[in-house]
């Protein structure tokens, strides 16, 4: 059998790299691995990485605009409340909060964010045994 991993894929309509320099500026181990541009300044393919996670960034090159779908979310989970807290109040600027941060059953601080890109977040600080 193979290593093959799934990389998931985000597209965005011209916002890939701001994208990319946005989530690595959140999280403390992140990084934008590579940008390959397109003629009209678009990302053609770009990858960076969260916590060892590595995602793949095109622009959208099609005139149409497509949209993320909340049907599909990264879920991280941090491990300080600092942590959470500083996720969500970033990545809920200029976003929509679908679940307010608090207090679940299964879990101490839990929330779900759709980010200003369109990309849906949830967090969560896990409650211990």
């Amino acid at each position: 059998m193979s290593d093959q991993k799934i990389i998931p894929l985000l597209m965005f309509n011209g916002e890939a790299e701001e994208a990319m320099k946005f989530y690595t500026s959140i999280f403390e181990d992140a990084a934008i691995e590579s940008i390959l541009h397109q003629e009209n300044g678009g990302v053609r393919h770009g990858t960076f990485s969260i916590n060892g996670q590595v995602f793949m960034t095109v622009d959208n090159s099609k005139e149409k605009i497509v949209d993320c779908t909340p049907a599909m979310s990264l879920f991280v989970t941090c491990k300080r409340e600092s942590e959470v807290d500083y996720v969500f109040q970033r990545l809920s600027e200029d976003g929509t909060i679908v679940i307010d941060l608090a207090e679940t059953p299964f879990a101490v601080k839990f929330a779900w964010i759709i980010d200003r890109f369109g990309v849906s977040w949830q967090l969560q600080l896990e409650k211990n045994g």
